[in-house]
């Protein structure tokens, strides 16, 4: 009979071959693993960046909703035919007038014939203009500055919210500042919101 001797130095080679094969797998699996966690970081971040540059488009389109109401003169009462209160809207939490997030509530200020189209047909803009006093009645002029809003700081001087002349025969009245709120509707849902002030005479 024959008899084939194995040496322990054979048997302990073939042991580490086999060592060898597991760890190598082993590593293989975290080379995917982190592969994927990569590429799932990389997704991510650029779709982080592109919601950024989406949202920084919708703003900078609701900005012809400013520049429109800039262009209007107000006068001491509303007028829904350019979405204008007399006085402050009310407000959430965050200071964004109601009537832009309840249609019944616009209804009551403006209408929706007003309201804008952006750079393509599924943005939707629409605004709302606020006089900031307190009587929706009387002019800024009447009210002075008890009853309508002035500017904290004036950098052109103390006369730069004033102007000549006036009904009362004042040697000036204050002139009122108004608030302007947007809201953009765009695709997949997104609503974006900017608002800005903007003082200018009113009309009697």
């Amino acid at each position: 009979m024959n008899f084939t001797v194995i040496s322990p130095l054979s048997r302990a080679r073939r042991n580490e071959r086999g060592a060898a094969l597991l760890v190598a797998l082993v590593v293989l699996v975290v080379l995917l693993a982190s592969g994927v966690a990569v590429m799932r970081s990389m997704n991510s971040s650029l779709a982080g960046a592109g919601n950024l540059a989406f949202r920084r488009d919708l703003v900078n389109q609701a900005e012809q909703a400013i520049a429109k109401a800039v262009k209007v003169s107000y006068p001491a009462s509303a007028s829904k035919d350019n979405n204008y209160s007399a006085v402050p809207l009310a407000t959430n939490a965050q200071g964004i007038p109601l009537a832009l997030l309840d249609d019944t509530r616009f209804a009551a200020v403006g209408k929706t014939t007003n309201d804008l189209t952006g750079a393509t047909n599924d943005v939707k803009i629409r605004y709302v203009v606020e006089r900031l006093c307190i009587n929706d009645t009387q002019t800024a002029e009447l009210q002075g500055k008890e009853g309508c809003a002035t500017p904290l700081s004036n950098p052109a001087g103390g006369s730069a919210q004033l102007r000549p002349g006036g009904s009362t025969g004042l040697a000036y009245v204050t002139e009122p500042i108004y608030r302007v709120s947007a809201r953009v509707l765009g695709p997949r849902n997104t609503r974006v919101f900017i608002q800005s002030t903007f003082t200018k005479p009113e009309t009697d």
